[in-house]
């Protein structure tokens, strides 16, 4: 039977006020990725995100990205591999802090932002993240574009990975994600969303901007949770796949 994990991004907010999104789409995601406080979340909203995704029974996620608050982690920087695996395991053990005092499981680690994508391309930096991984707890899986520079690092390496494909994001011909300056790089119509969402779940692939259909594999599906309509979406997806006969389940350790 076919199977896929749900995972979004959250804990990417300030104080006392998490986003107002995120207890809720659990109930509809399996896994949540948790800023670490360099592009977003600070200790209290992490604390909190961390106790609900156990309250609920979802797979918690590092979230580590570029130190840039201002422009929330989306603007590329120059970074050498060894910052990239210092941010990274700096990051990841900020979040385990959470987990093991909350008496949780760390699950995965997924990149974020601008630093996913450059180490979707980038050799150097995919090996110093997967490194990082590696050194903090060889067990936790990757969570990294389907058929990139860091899912390739990961196999030599060693690290167990969940290829990612995204709900919402629309597809190069090279199987990278059209960068968010370009007015096509989001998925607005929900319908259109939810038929790309088949396709790569039911036959592992997807229909690049220039109408080309491109081969990719797909564990887990990023649901992004900053949207005006992000929790219907949600439900609309898990209901969906699970009528498609699809089960919707967090990847195995």
């Amino acid at each position: 039977m076919q199977s896929i994990d749900l995972n979004c991004d959250m804990g990417e907010a300030f104080g006392n006020y998490p986003m107002p999104n995120d207890d809720i789409l659990m109930d509809y995601i399996t896994s949540a990725n948790i800023a670490c406080g360099y592009h977003a979340g600070d200790p209290d909203v992490m604390q909190h995100t961390v106790a609900m995704a156990i309250k609920k029974g979802v797979a918690i996620g590092a979230h580590p990205g570029l130190p840039d608050l201002q422009g929330f982690g989306r603007r590329d920087m120059k970074i050498s591999a060894s910052e990239a695996y210092q941010m990274m395991l700096y990051q990841i053990g900020a979040l385990y802090a959470f987990v093991k005092a909350a008496e949780g499981k760390l699950h995965h680690v997924k990149a974020h932002g601008a630093l996913y994508n450059m180490a979707a391309k980038d050799p150097a930096l995919a090996k110093a993240i997967v490194q990082a991984v590696h050194d903090f707890d060889p067990s936790l899986i990757l969570y990294a574009l389907a058929g990139s520079q860091m899912i390739e690092a990961a196999k030599k390496t060693g690290i167990v990975t969940a290829s990612e494909v995204f709900a919402d994001r629309t597809y190069q011909d090279d199987g990278s994600l059209t960068p968010r300056t370009q007015s096509n790089a989001m998925i607005a119509d929900e319908r259109q969303s939810i038929e790309q969402v088949l396709l790569m779940v039911n036959h592992q692939q997807v229909i690049s901007v220039n109408n080309n259909k491109i081969q990719l594999k797909a564990e887990t599906l990023c649901l992004h949770g900053d949207g005006a309509h992000a929790v219907e979406f949600a439900k609309m997806i898990n209901q969906k796949l699970k009528s498609e006969g699809v089960t919707v389940k967090a990847p195995a350790v």
